[in-house]
């Protein structure tokens, strides 16, 4: 992390899951994360914990971490694809409200609501960067398969609610980044149902890697952006 001149501390948001834990153990290799002095792990089952339908537990973990020091570094790595009462939808026939309702809790309302409390964390000036793991299937332009409504819908509105956030953190902080990534497809619970062959699958620990070097290379005049993990832009 070379480009983060100035020291800061690193929250992992959904640390528990496969690519959040990837994360937090690839930030704390003195190798990748020299800028960073401490490198902070929330999730379900973390102290302080957060849900992110019960937005009290997610200002309770912004206000400690706000104590620990400045977290230059936020990366959001929650999300939903799938539970085992509902599979994604492959035609309109299959769309449920209840499914539809809970894939936009927790990939749009959720993180929005961590940008409402931790992107105020935040420093003013110096390169800060807030990164919300989102999907390529969200890109409207990129939709030539149809299919995954919710999923779908929900990672498009997360998108716009990362590029809506960046306008009003460039206000408060013009070196600040906010951006919406895509990691792959990931060898992870939530996408091994629909790991296909041919399909370049990854590890978490590569994934990880390959997000952390997006990061570091990330300009501010590239905030409110969605790129891959190969850093290169994803229409919307």
């Amino acid at each position: 992390m070379q480009s983060f001149q100035d020291e800061g501390i690193a929250v992992v948001l959904g640390a528990t899951g496969g690519i959040g834990a990837a994360l937090v153990d690839a930030l704390k290799n003195p190798l990748n994360a020299s800028a960073m002095t401490q490198v902070i792990a929330l999730g379900r089952s973390t102290r302080p914990s957060f849900d992110l339908t019960d937005e009290n537990s997610i200002m309770t973990c912004a206000q400690w971490v706000s104590q620990q020091g400045t977290p230059r570094l936020i990366i959001d790595a929650t999300g939903m694809l799938h539970t085992s009462e509902h599979q994604p939808e492959k035609a309109l026939s299959q769309i449920d409200p209840t499914q539809m309702l809970q894939s936009f809790a927790i990939n749009a309302v959720g993180p929005a609501l961590l940008m409402k409390h931790f992107l105020p964390l935040l420093p003013r000036t110096g390169k800060a960067v807030f990164a919300s793991l989102s999907a390529k299937v969200g890109s409207i332009g990129d939709n030539e398969l149809g299919g995954w409504y919710s999923y779908r819908a929900s990672k498009a509105a997360l998108n716009q609610l990362v590029k809506t956030a960046a306008v009003e953190l460039k206000r408060r902080a013009p070196q600040a980044i906010c951006v919406s990534l895509h990691p792959g497809t990931v060898d992870t619970k939530l996408s091994n149902p629909f790991s296909k062959t041919g399909l370049n699958v990854r590890p978490p620990q590569e994934a990880a890697m390959d997000l952390i070097q997006v990061i570091d290379q990330l300009k501010s005049d590239q905030t409110g952006g969605f790129f891959d993990y190969k850093g290169e832009a994803i229409p919307w």
